[in-house]
């Protein structure tokens, strides 16, 4: 994993209030909540006691997690609030109980959490402008076991659709490879591409120079949150969630604003939003 970096990890809508939800991502075992104000923690799974899974306890007061071995409580910054074996008045310094916890944002319906050191975290949150609130979406997610550098490759790689998917949008035996053509951003954290692929007929391949940015691209907003522009009211984006280096959650989500009617544009989501 590439440290000092905005993950999203999660969606939004898997954190419910009062709910512990435990998942393995970035190679460690994390708990997240949501308080009763709906704001979102993300603790480590383990408490420091005796190392019980704290995503197995409770929410208790609307705001603290409740170990479910020994019932040490810990608010959304890890810092041990209460044991109940030293009794309500006894409790001292508590603060050699405190477990890690992580930066988090929630955005575009989206959990970020800050991979590295806190003090040199930034508010450059990966995501693409393309998207604003006009449009809706639909989700699903995929796991596959391979690191997450490897499966937003797969996606950049415009070599491989006439033959993986030659049925939908590889059709017509395009084989010979146009460039392709790559914009890299200043900072380095935005890489901008488009498939100029042709049927071979002999023909040599267009240089990079030669080909251009077609309304169709990909974008991709390092660490893990890639773009298909398929047309002005149609976006497919995926943000790759690492579970550990072998194993990647896909959260693939088709947005969309076709009609002027929210409602039939998630209904359509729903149709549209299949795995190619």
């Amino acid at each position: 994993m590439i440290k000092n970096q905005w993950y999203a990890v999660l969606s939004s809508s898997e954190v419910n209030k009062n709910q512990l939800v435990g998942v393995r991502r970035l190679g460690m075992d994390l708990v997240f909540y949501r308080d009763n104000k709906g704001e979102v923690s993300c603790l480590m799974d383990m408490c420091s006691h005796r190392g019980a899974a704290l995503s197995k306890g409770e929410v208790v007061n609307n705001c603290n997690i409740q170990c479910p071995f020994h019932g040490l409580e810990f608010n959304g910054e890890g810092e041990c609030q209460f044991i109940p074996a030293n009794g309500i008045n006894n409790q001292g310094d508590l603060t050699r109980y405190n477990v890690s916890f992580f930066k988090l944002i929630e955005k575009h319906d989206i959990i970020y959490i800050w991979y590295g050191d806190k003090d040199k975290s930034s508010d450059d949150i990966p995501f693409h402008d393309e998207i604003d609130k006009s449009f809706v979406f639909s989700e699903f997610k995929d796991h596959w076991n391979t690191h997450y550098s490897r499966a937003i490759e797969n996606q950049l790689d415009v070599v491989h659709l006439p033959f993986v998917h030659h049925n939908t949008i590889g059709a017509g035996g395009k084989t010979l490879i146009n460039g392709p053509k790559v914009i890299v951003s200043e900072d380095k954290k935005t890489i901008l591409t488009s498939a100029n692929n042709e049927v071979d007929e002999g023909q040599a391949p267009k240089k990079s120079k030669d080909c251009k940015i077609k309304s169709t691209f990909l974008k991709f907003k390092f660490p893990n949150v890639w773009l298909n522009n398929i047309a002005d009211k149609i976006k497919v984006l995926i943000f790759f969630a690492p579970i550990d280096d072998e194993n990647t959650i896909l959260y693939l989500r088709f947005y969309n604003k076709i009609t002027g009617i929210r409602l039939i544009n998630r209904f359509i989501g729903f149709l549209e939003n299949l795995p190619i």
